[in-house]
């Protein structure tokens, strides 16, 4: 049982960071005109996608606490800059250009955002169970006799 709810879980982890990279390239070509001094907010919607591809890979095929902290951070970072972006006015810094959007209009923005939060949530519920399972292994591994 332990064992189909771990498969569930990096499911639909993998699924939140899907649809969060879906929305990312979908939506990019609509920011490419906003321009910072090094980088468009349609090349870090690119980047974003790209990264959260990579994060939902690593939790199916190798759901191990490391691939679980990537999507963790994946999935919160993104999180917390569409809520940052959305409520406060940052501006241009550090060469990427001003992300200010206050509203939830665009299509994909909020289906994202919940995808984004869930699959927080998900990856955090995952590392946890990783870092448990292996705490364990490696404590049955030293009660065995002879080693």
């Amino acid at each position: 049982m332990a064992r189909l709810g771990f498969l569930l879980l990096r499911l639909a982890t993998a699924a939140a960071l899907t649809v969060d990279a879906v929305v990312h390239l979908h939506d990019a070509f609509y920011y490419d005109a906003n321009v910072g001094s090094l980088i468009t907010e349609g090349e870090l919607f690119r980047t974003e996608a790209i990264i959260a591809i990579i994060a939902a890979l690593a939790v199916l095929l190798w759901a191990r606490w490391p691939a679980w902290l990537l999507a963790f951070l994946v999935a919160a970072g993104a999180f917390a800059a569409v809520l940052t972006f959305t409520y406060i006015d940052i501006g241009q810094f550090a060469g990427l250009p001003s992300m200010y959007e206050p509203t939830w209009v665009p299509v994909g923005k909020m289906a994202s955002a919940i995808a984004e939060g869930l699959g927080a949530v998900l990856a955090l519920t995952g590392l946890i169970w990783a870092l448990l399972r292996a705490r364990s292994a490696r404590r049955s591994r030293r009660a065995q006799p002879g080693r």
